[in-house]
């Protein structure tokens, strides 16, 4: 096979029947050199247009800089346009968000915005949402490899004796990110080492795991050429895992308020009762699916929140593992939210680009010192989303709802 090419099976009936052979003539002109510039962009554009008959008029068509794309996208074209709304108000009583917030969320779910909305308005209503961030730690679990059992028990050992001389070495390579605590799990000849990280405002992913090589190199010397993975899969980064419930990655946070019958009947139109037996029924179709967790749609929302905001969407996937709550009481029902591995930033990442950070203004949350307040508007604004579902499923809404404001349907 020449240089630079490769041979790819192109499916016509059966695998493999038909190939073709790809040069260098067919792979996207990356233009590395000064890279992020409109005349750049454009020329890719013209290039994907001439490749594949697409016509991209819209995909040019923004506002952003493209400089300020760099370090967030590789071979850009221009810039997919997402429909963004504003959701609101929430009253948070919280330790860092205090006062009535408007949450932006991007999305093309019709009728999302709208019940979010309403849950959020009732809780308002209700008094408002009382928040508390619990922990805040992410988390990065490399694997160290040894010939016998009784090394990699002894190695266990030895880990946490030497946490001091861990934390100097992940010191060097951050200012804003602090190693706070280890924990050895062994399997077999194998040893897990769990580290738990403070990160600043930054979701710190990058971080970390810069810092933990940096650890491990420094273990590496100490034990004479220690063979080691900077991952084990354990961390559950960007996947659900019972370890998010108990140990947690990013922020732990937990939201609860309590509804009055009155504002129950007013803003939802059910019951405390029938609220209550809408998450009773559904939590035993939680244990008998083997879920992780449970929770009508925290990732809706969170998704919403995470594109509007610059957030790293994928981490979605583990931040949506948590714990809503329903409770009755003689006033009516309390309700709680409780999300412990909830990764969100104020800074870095795609937190700085011109519309994301448009979105954080809105809450107050761009820059430093901001993280942990995002976090607590995030959770009652998730709590909100947890009630109005609930409220539709009670009243026979649902369907209607969707009928009424999610359909798109071509003319």
């Amino acid at each position: 096979m020449a240089k630079n090419e490769t041979e790819i099976s192109k499916a016509e009936g059966k695998a493999g029947e038909a190939s073709v052979s790809i040069g260098p003539e067919d792979l996207l002109p990356r233009l590395r050199d000064q890279g992020y510039t409109e005349e750049h962009l454009k020329r890719r554009r013209e290039w994907v247009e001439e490749k594949t008959g697409a016509k991209l008029k819209h995909m040019g068509n923004f506002s952003v800089d493209p400089a300020q794309m760099r370090g967030n996208i590789e071979n850009p074209v221009g810039v997919a346009q997402v429909p963004l709304g504003v959701a609101g108000p929430v009253l948070v009583h919280g330790e860092y968000a205090q006062g009535l917030f408007y949450v932006p969320m991007a999305t093309s779910e019709g009728a999302l915005i709208r019940s979010y909305e309403r849950g959020m308005v009732t809780l308002s209503h209700a008094g408002g949402v009382q928040t508390a961030l619990l922990e805040d730690e992410n988390q990065i679990t490399p694997t160290f490899f040894f010939a016998e059992v009784a090394q990699a028990r002894a190695f266990s050992r030895w880990v946490p004796l030497h946490l001091p001389e861990m934390q100097i070495e992940a010191a060097k390579t951050t200012r804003n990110g602090a190693l706070k605590n280890v924990k050895c799990y062994q399997l077999g000849r194998q040893v897990l080492v769990n580290f738990g990280y403070h990160t600043g405002d930054a979701q710190g992913m990058n971080m970390i795991v810069k810092a933990t090589e940096a650890v491990c190199q420094w273990i590496q010397k100490a034990h004479h050429g220690l063979r080691y993975l900077i991952f084990s899969g354990m961390c559950s980064e960007k996947r659900p895992s019972g370890f998010l419930l108990t140990r947690g990655k990013g922020k732990r946070v937990t939201a609860g308020a309590l509804l009055p019958h009155s504002v129950l009947k007013t803003y939802l139109r059910v019951t405390a009762e029938q609220l209550f037996q809408v998450w009773h029924s559904t939590v035993l179709g939680h244990l008998q699916a083997g879920s992780i967790g449970y929770n009508a749609h925290y990732a809706n929302g969170l998704t919403a929140i995470f594109i509007a905001t610059g957030q790293d969407v994928a981490n979605v996937v583990h931040a949506a593992c948590g714990v809503t709550y329903f409770e009755l009481q003689p006033e009516g029902l309390f309700v709680s939210a409780t999300l412990p591995a909830l990764s969100v930033a104020t800074v870095g990442g795609g937190t700085g680009l011109p519309t994301q950070r448009e979105a954080l203004e809105i809450m107050g949350c761009v820059g430093r010192g901001k993280a942990r307040k995002l976090a607590e508007i995030i959770a009652a604004a998730v709590l909100g989303g947890e009630i109005s579902m609930g409220a539709a499923l009670a009243s026979g809404e649902f369907s209607a709802a969707h009928e009424r404001y999610g359909r798109n349907r071509p003319e």
